[in-house]
């Protein structure tokens, strides 16, 4: 009776920590704009497969980037990303998919030397400097959303949005949300405890 017990008390305070992270993740605002239309979409990079061809993720992103550049929403796509966990430049690999999809060249600039996603948004503020650009659209996965947008609030001088891919259909359903659940986990110590400082985050 007594282990019985244990259980169900250590099963409530599971489910209990799983609402708080939950509702933490879900707090965070995914904009700081309501305008429809911008200068740029950012495509956040994440890594090829072993043979430099998109992963999953990487082409559901793309993808919807491409939508989004074919709707109207901007006119020039940021792919970003460098060669962060093989030797393939995520950002050329994302260009070439773009291409694929009827994207011209020249509307498709190439960010290759992010390494993380504090990387990717400072490195694609550059170009938008560079650019005298001042708003973007930027895409991902969904469940990397919140912590995309974490790093975007240290960007005061930015007008941004969030906008998610779709999940790949050969991703389970427990897949899912095992990436969820982790990415509220690192999104209740980055609200919580704050960023490390870094050379690449303004405030840090």
């Amino acid at each position: 009776m007594q282990l019985r017990l244990w259980f169900l008390m250590q099963a409530a305070a599971a489910a209990v920590t799983t609402s708080a992270l939950m509702a933490n993740y879900h707090a965070i605002p995914l904009s700081n704009t309501d305008s429809k239309h911008f200068d740029a979409i950012i495509v956040l990079g994440t890594p090829t497969q072993d043979d430099g061809t998109p992963s999953p993720e990487q082409r559901e992103r793309v993808e919807e980037g491409v939508r989004e550049f074919k709707a109207g929403v901007a006119q020039e796509l940021i792919m970003t990303g460098g060669a962060a966990h093989n030797s393939f430049v995520e950002g050329e690999s994302m260009k070439k998919l773009a291409g694929s999809e009827g994207v011209p060249a020249e509307n498709v600039i190439v960010e290759g030397k992010a390494q993380d996603t504090i990387q990717n948004i400072y490195y694609s503020d550059q170009v938008l400097e560079t650019h005298h650009w001042h708003t973007v659209e930027v895409v991902s996965s969904p469940s990397h959303l919140p912590r995309a947008a974490l790093i975007l609030a240290h960007w005061k001088g930015l007008n941004w949005t969030t906008h998610a891919a779709k999940w790949p259909p050969e991703y389970s359903q427990e897949k899912i949300e095992v990436t969820f659940t982790r990415e509220a986990t690192y999104c209740w110590t980055l609200t919580h405890d704050g960023f490390k400082r870094s050379d690449f985050l303004p405030g840090t």
